[in-house]
């Protein structure tokens, strides 16, 4: 079955940078020769999506689409480690599905309140120079820099189910209320069924509240038993958390008003007897025409227990009290609707064992670029102003075999070697 409604964002984040060690020795009186006694960095924050069951849309995120967590504390003298940065929680609304915008890995399908999920890891801290303390060399003049955090970017679809399904004969005004309150660009045309799958747009009320409105294709009579496209008209409705009649009050093809609302009901029943204690309000449409408000007495004299809204899609009066009451019955509403056993299953995240390779060589000119992402986090984490840093770095490149790997793709003395944006000369 198809989904019903895909909201969508594209959006950055990026975990906070570790802390930087520190160079530090102690420095106590009557201490001589006081070792190395500076303190890790501390770790930076991640970036953390939490649901939170107040929200509907991603209509928040076309506002703000970039997300940095705070970076962990430099280390300290007397080997103190720097603070560890808070996370960063952005809140989503259920139903929000993450995949890495890059490669498209699914990431996670987040539907439950409160429940959180990891989007961007931020660094660990450095470690200062007590940590490279040996007997060779018992006073370090190097600490690592904070590791960076994990920045990405991402793709938000949020799986929604309509919350407001409006549902009215053909030709009675849905389309054009639909695209007078919302960015929906719905087809629109004097004719039966110009709306031939359902249309939606995301409604925001002034207060800030927003919801997920939906145009139901027109319903006939006779959709209960698959008149038309009836069967598939009313699974739609079926998985809305209110229903908005809309009724055409100036009766311009002929029709009456109070008749197609009995008709309507009906067949909502016919096809299910839920759909008839769902929360429904009516929407009284076409009052700009002659003749709208007599059709509009007898209605109310023939529903009096219904609350009616007079509006006008095509000049927009009364639109907006409508949509307040609308945000208003919505807050009340805390029931979700059943998903039909038709619903797509929750995707799942599969994990699978593949070999690491450490590095690889390509040569560009007399350029030879070395790839690995281990050793573009050793890079970002050297101080290359420090000679032990330096040292280090350069022990860890011959341990993993670099050296060896660039003499047998041809790598001679003075030729540039790259890693990350690091460049330096080989020295054989």
């Amino acid at each position: 079955m198809k989904r019903l409604f895909i909201d969508s964002a594209r959006i950055y984040v990026k975990g906070g940078d570790g802390g930087n060690g520190m160079v530090a020795y102690r420095r106590e009186k009557y201490v001589p020769l006081g070792g190395p006694a500076g303190g890790d960095g501390g770790h930076g924050g991640d970036v953390v999506f939490e649901v939170n069951e107040g929200l509907r849309t991603l209509v928040d995120f076309r506002y703000q689409r970039h997300f940095k967590a705070r970076a962990g504390e430099n280390g300290r003298p007397k080997n103190q480690h720097g603070k560890n940065a808070p996370h960063l929680t952005v809140k989503v609304p259920p139903g929000t599905v993450v995949r890495d915008a890059d490669t498209g890995e699914f990431l996670g399908d987040l539907t439950r309140n409160g429940q959180t999920l990891v989007v961007a890891t931020g660094g660990r801290g450095g470690r200062g120079n007590a940590h490279f303390a040996s007997a060779r060399n018992k006073a370090p003049d190097m600490a690592e820099r904070g590791e960076p955090g994990k920045e990405r970017w991402l793709n938000l679809e949020l799986k929604v189910l309509a919350d407001v399904g409006i549902i009215g004969f053909p030709s009675v005004g849905k389309s054009t209320l639909l695209s007078a309150v919302s960015s929906a660009r719905p087809k629109i045309g004097a004719y039966h069924f110009t709306t031939l799958q359902p249309e939606l747009g995301v409604v925001q009320v002034e207060d800030g509240r927003s919801f997920v409105l939906a145009d139901i294709p027109g319903l006939i009579e006779g959709a209960a038993t698959g008149q038309g496209l009836g069967h598939e008209f009313l699974r739609h409705i079926e998985r809305t958390k209110l229903l908005l009649h809309v009724i055409d009050m100036a009766a311009t093809e002929n029709r009456d008003p109070v008749a197609d609302y009995t008709v309507i009901r009906n067949e909502l029943g016919a096809y299910s007897e839920t759909l008839l204690s769902r929360p429904e309000m009516i929407a009284a449409n076409k009052m700009d025409v002659p003749g709208a408000q007599e059709q509009l007495r007898r209605f109310r004299e023939a529903y009096p227990q219904h609350a009616i809204f007079p509006i006008s899609g095509v000049t927009g009066a009364g639109v907006m009290e409508l949509l307040r009451e609308v945000a208003n019955r919505l807050d009340e509403t805390r029931e979700e609707p059943t998903a039909p056993e038709t619903a797509d299953a929750t995707e799942q995240k599969v994990y699978r064992f593949e070999p690491v390779q450490e590095f690889t060589i390509q040569r560009d000119g007399r350029t030879y670029v070395v790839a690995s992402p281990e050793l573009e986090k050793l890079v970002a984490m050297t101080n290359f102003d420090q000679y032990d840093a330096v040292q280090r770095f350069q022990r860890i490149l011959k341990q993993k075999g670099v050296d060896d790997a660039l003499r047998e793709h041809g790598a001679k003395e003075g030729d540039v070697i790259q890693i990350a944006d690091m460049e330096f000369d080989f020295v054989d």
